[in-house]
């Protein structure tokens, strides 16, 4: 293959990648976040840059978005096509049961707001995708292929 068409495969069939984590303590909770750009309550998370693995994109998005340090490996529980962001996009969802609380999250520019929710009370605007998530994680609900 020359190199013209090469470089034009790379960056028009270039897949994208992302990381959600599924947060949950010992009180039948689960770690929710609210962006100040787009509606309902998400899984912290977001994607992995040029040069990190996922599990380091992983560790940085919880520090920054929930103040969460991962205390063991976290289990891989799906690969989701994420058609709504991208044709191309990707997310590895994560659950993780032991972890550190570094401190409280406070508002900022990307985050609205943060917590814990117990799994039966979840904010009302909590966003299918996330519910689906959940469903599928604890309720033994089919995995879906798409986010």
């Amino acid at each position: 293959m020359n190199w013209g068409l090469h470089t034009f495969w790379r960056f028009s069939r270039g897949m994208t990648l992302g990381v959600r984590a599924v947060v949950l303590d010992g009180q039948g909770r689960v770690f929710l976040i609210r962006h100040t750009y787009v509606p309902g309550w998400h899984l912290p998370g977001g994607g992995v840059e040029t040069g990190e693995t996922a599990l380091d994109a992983l560790t940085r998005e919880l520090r920054e978005e929930a103040c969460i340090a991962i205390d063991e490996q976290p289990a891989l529980t799906g690969v989701f096509f994420n058609q709504r962001a991208s044709r191309r996009d990707h997310v590895l969802v994560y659950v993780i049961r032991r972890f550190t609380v570094l401190g409280e999250k406070q508002p900022d520019r990307e985050i609205a707001e943060a917590g814990f929710f117990p799994l039966d009370r979840l904010p009302e605007d909590t966003t299918m995708a996330t519910r689906r998530r959940l469903a599928e994680i604890l309720d033994g609900q089919p995995l879906s292929v798409t986010w």
